[in-house]
């Protein structure tokens, strides 16, 4: 029988050769049939200037060759260690990784992005140099699933300027991957939870209360946005990110008035099962009550149209519906600010689809107040398309024949 991931509390961990105990810093790697980015994800690690480091790769139950690629990374190198277990999910491996951590600072790294050499001793030297504060993060450059980047870098909005009443929460986030945290305060919150492709915001919820978070605006490493990656891989992983990212809010609020906390339990069958947004909030929704149960539903669809802008992956038909539904139940309730985002979001999502062909799924999509809306956007679309298609003809000769 295999042996159950051990949480943080429990974990009595025994890594084999161990004899560095004055490491600065544990680097935590969960790996699942990486074998074409691991090699090189961990040795930008192996390459890093602080030196004080020990290297922890939880390889969860891999089927390919990256059981092979580890043991040599660490036949090239002392500092890792490989902890191998069976396929229990993300939040497992995790917990079972942290449990070998006994540094002061844990940086997390993922199996397919780069980090660039200054990354740990830079963001080792912010949290040193600010005693308040339990975690950092940094901004990234995007790279593809070939390694070549995408023109795009990512610096994210301060952590403390977050908000679980926005619709959809304002997470206090820091890009995954890219986090360095105090131990102490990862113990504290509990480690990982269970709130399905969303455990990294649930997590910053629970740190948020135990001291302040910030992010760098350096760009320490490159983050690879492939459609293989969990949170990219379908519309059905990005139906349960939305509800769940919102109800880690709702848990964080309901923390905050000293409330019983929402229980987040392991299985996943359900939430496959639901065939459309609907039947996920259903479900991720079970047990709150009516309000919270509201607030759920408008912030899962707001947050579902904003993945839905920049991950590969797009909304059908029944997700067109549903959103349009909660629209249509009227935004006057949220912000000025907050109101005017979602405008925005919902008639420039319908844009998108009605220049893909869908126009019924765009029409479904709006309330009757953002038609003009709408009709602008798609009509920029129409131009700048039209604009595209004559370009390439011309260069691709197709002004007439050559004489």
């Amino acid at each position: 029988m295999a042996p159950e991931p051990p949480g943080i509390a429990a974990a009595q961990p025994q890594p084999a050769g161990a004899v560095d105990t004055g490491h600065r810093i544990d680097v935590l790697i969960p790996v699942y049939n990486a074998e074409a980015t691991v090699r090189s994800a961990v040795e930008s690690i192996c390459a890093q200037t602080e030196r004080s480091i020990l290297i922890h790769i939880v390889d969860d139950g891999s089927t390919d060759a990256t059981p092979r690629i580890l043991a040599e990374l660490a036949g090239d190198d002392a500092r890792i260690r490989i902890h191998h277990k069976p396929n229990g999910g993300i939040v497992d491996a995790l917990n079972y990784g942290l449990g070998f951590c006994t540094a002061e600072y844990i940086a997390r790294h993922d199996g397919d992005d780069l980090a660039y050499p200054e990354r740990l001793a830079v963001q080792l030297d912010w949290l040193t140099q600010h005693p308040d504060a339990v975690a950092v993060g940094a901004g990234v450059r995007h790279i593809d699933e070939h390694g070549q980047p995408t023109g795009e870098v990512v610096r994210l909005i301060s952590p403390d300027l977050a908000d679980p009443c926005q619709v959809p929460s304002q997470e206090p986030y820091i890009i995954h991957p890219f986090l360095m945290v105090r131990r102490a305060a990862v113990e504290a919150a509990g480690g990982y939870r269970h709130v399905h492709h969303a455990e990294d915001t649930d997590l910053y919820w629970r740190l948020s209360e135990h001291g302040r978070m910030h992010n760098l605006p350096d760009v320490l490493g490159d983050y690879r946005v492939h459609s293989n990656s969990v949170s990219s891989a379908s519309i059905v992983n990005g139906r349960i990110a939305a509800a769940y990212a919102q109800l880690a809010a709702l848990s964080y609020r309901r923390r905050k008035r000293s409330q019983p906390d929402i229980a987040f339990p392991k299985g996943l069958h359900r939430l496959h099962e639901a065939k459309d947004l609907a039947q996920v909030m259903a479900v991720a929704g079970a047990d709150l009550e009516p309000e919270e149960m509201q607030y759920l539903r408008e912030a899962s669809a707001a947050k579902l149209l904003e993945l839905a802008s920049y991950r590969p992956f797009e909304l059908e038909a029944s997700d067109c519906r549903t959103i349009g539904e909660i629209a249509r139940q009227g935004l006057g309730h949220l912000t000025r600010n907050n109101s005017a985002l979602q405008s925005r979001r919902l008639s420039g999502t319908a844009a998108r689809l009605a220049a893909a062909g869908r126009m019924t799924d765009a029409m479904a999509l709006l309330p009757p107040g953002l038609l003009p809306s709408f009709a602008a956007r798609y009509m920029l679309r129409a131009r700048a398309l039209s604009g595209i298609k004559r370009r390439l003809r011309q260069r691709t000769g197709r002004r007439g024949p050559s004489k």
